[in-house]
């Protein structure tokens, strides 16, 4: 075999959210903590596609990387993980160079699921020795949902089996949430490291919108604890990032899920959060109490515990921007100016038919005080266009709204039916078409305001972070950087990645903002 006398290789493909980029992180250490080396998908011994499946599309795309990698890399073993992987895994396993599959119910264990392949293979990490999967099984017995394969829970078992090796379980029985600090080094910045982390502290959704798959694929609302978070936080600004993005796949949620008691762990009105903090540390389960169980107390700890010079938020959900979270944004300098509010309809009875929990007025009222608190902040969206049974007049509703709303830009997404959920059974599916050409509608909307909102900064003085990106220019070298309020900024000369700095804009060039040093 390729790497009989040599050490192995791996290579993590994301695909999809901000979540999914954390689980693949996670991945990547686990490799790393084995002793392999990461290489390119082409040299890899493995390959570890880490899937979305929110869209028809995204499942296209997963597949196309199967057969790209077993066309460039023959012998590489492909190992499936994330949402798609969860949702169809003998789809997937029956799928020509698939190696193993395992869903997101499994994927805490991903190396230690393949290793049995490796020790196939006549190599043995020598910091931990092959797993046999049956001795998973068997281990099973006393703890239920520590392994139980697809195959042992569905009538299919009595089908043939696929050639790849599945590890699949009931999501709703899993309890874990992958994390990992997301740096290439705990030194000094390499010249290629990134230098806004992300952090994923809340995985799984406990909505149960009509058109999304996600909580299916991902489980119940989890939520990373305080000391943790506090923990990485810290690692990372050791390490030198300035800028760190906490999310999740419903980030408004986290810490709903660790409660105890009736007594709150106060943070202090001024000062650092040592009390509370040591508090929580003496709690076996590190859980909150009911009144802590807020975003807002996150980001106040945040603050508090850590000398983190920016935080960036992420996508956070149209009833959990309560008037305190949106006044602590607004005042703190260390929060960046960026709200991400998903809106997917402007009609009240597209957003019935949704099951979403609000209506068009309420979005209207958070987007409103949003602007009123921060002139300058990015506020976008997710808007989806063409779901069932979705009118002209319906239609028209959630264009007008956009066209009121101060929006900066738009994640527009053409609906698309995921097997499974109660949408896809929805009587009178918009013909694609039709959606197609409402998707483009939003799009130019979307692109007009954006538009807007950049000119709107010619003249002005902007806070941004330098990026480790450099380019030639018109007038000479340009060095990427991205605004407090989310927006890219070419900035003339060559300038060191990871510094906040202070540049005056002078155009509006290729949809980004242009300038120099102020």
């Amino acid at each position: 075999m390729r790497y009989h006398e040599s050490v192995p290789t791996y290579h993590v493909e994301n695909f999809g959210c901000r979540a999914t980029q954390a689980d693949g992180a996670a991945i990547e250490h686990q490799f790393e903590s084995r002793g392999l080396s990461p290489v390119s998908a082409a040299q890899a011994d493995f390959v570890v596609l880490n899937t979305c499946t929110v869209t028809n599309s995204a499942d296209q795309d997963a597949r196309a990387a199967i057969r790209r990698v077993q066309r460039q890399n023959p012998l590489a073993r492909i190992i499936v993980t994330g949402c798609y992987a969860q949702r169809a895994p003998e789809e997937i396993a029956a799928l020509p160079g698939v190696t193993a599959v395992i869903g997101n119910s499994h994927k805490h264990q991903l190396v230690e699921l393949a290793l049995p392949i490796l020790s196939d293979l006549g190599w043995r990490s020598a910091s931990s020795a092959a797993v046999d999967p049956a001795n998973l099984v068997a281990a099973s017995a006393a703890q239920p949902t520590a392994f139980v394969p697809l195959t042992s829970l569905t009538a299919e078992s009595r089908k043939p089996k696929p050639e790849a090796r599945l590890f699949v379980s009931d999501i709703f029985a899993h309890t874990e949430l992958l994390a990992a600090p997301v740096f290439e080094s705990v030194g000094e910045l390499s010249e290629n490291a990134r230098t806004r982390p992300n952090l994923k502290v809340q995985d799984g959704c406990d909505n149960r919108c009509s058109f999304c798959v996600i909580p299916s694929v991902r489980g119940h609302s989890r939520s990373l604890s305080l000391p943790q978070i506090v923990r990485e936080v810290n690692t990372l600004v050791a390490a030198g990032y300035r800028e760190v993005v906490i999310s999740g796949i419903n980030l408004g949620r986290w810490g709903r899920d660790l409660v105890i008691g009736s007594q709150p762990l106060r943070l202090p009105a001024q000062g650092r959060l040592r009390t509370a903090f040591i508090d929580c540390r003496q709690l076996n389960d590190q859980r909150l109490t009911a009144n802590d169980q807020r975003l807002e107390f996150l980001i106040r700890a945040i603050l508090a515990e850590t000398q983190l010079e920016k935080l960036r938020i992420s996508s956070v959900e149209p009833m959990d921007w309560t008037s305190e979270l949106i006044s602590l944004v607004a005042s703190s300098p260390r929060i960046a100016k960026h709200a991400h509010v998903p809106l997917q309809s402007g009609s009240d009875a597209v957003l019935r038919r949704m099951h979403r929990k609000y209506r068009p007025w309420h979005y209207r009222e958070k987007i409103e005080k949003i602007r009123a608190a921060m002139p300058t902040a990015a506020i976008g969206a997710d808007v989806m266009a063409g779901f069932p049974g979705e009118t002209d007049s319906e239609f028209e509703a959630t264009r007008r709204l956009i066209e009121d709303l101060p929006f900066t830009y738009l994640h527009v997404f053409t609906y698309s039916a995921r097997p499974g959920t109660p949408a896809a059974a929805l009587p009178n599916q918009v013909p694609v078409h039709v959606a197609r050409e409402r998707n483009r509608i939003l799009r130019d909307l979307a692109a007009e305001k954006k538009l807007a909102f950049l000119q709107s900064f010619i003249g002005k003085a902007l806070e941004a972070i330098t990026l480790n990106v450099a380019h030639d220019g018109p007038d000479g070298e340009r060095t990427e950087a991205l605004t407090d309020n989310y927006q890219k900024l070419h900035l003339k000369g060559r300038h060191e990645p990871n510094h906040w700095i202070r540049a005056h804009i002078e155009r509006v060039e290729d949809g980004a903002l242009a300038g120099m040093l102020a």
